[in-house]
């Protein structure tokens, strides 16, 4: 399963609705995924690789390599 190494973000699950005349005539089942980066990170001064969410990266929780 997909997953943030940081802030364990994962996929979730709910229900994808059509709207057809102002009313929800249809659900559908549909998932949301992490967008999720392979990225070199420096920790305990070790280089490691690891899946690392893009919201993440932009606020700067991690330290690339």
């Amino acid at each position: 399963m997909a997953k943030c190494a940081i802030c364990d973000k994962s996929v979730n699950h709910g229900n994808k609705l059509s709207i057809t005349r102002s009313h929800i005539s249809k659900r559908s089942p549909r998932t949301w995924k992490p967008n999720l980066r392979s990225v070199k990170v420096v920790e305990n001064g070790e280089t490691k690789r690891m899946y690392v969410c893009a919201k993440c990266l932009r606020d700067g929780k991690v330290k690339r390599a």
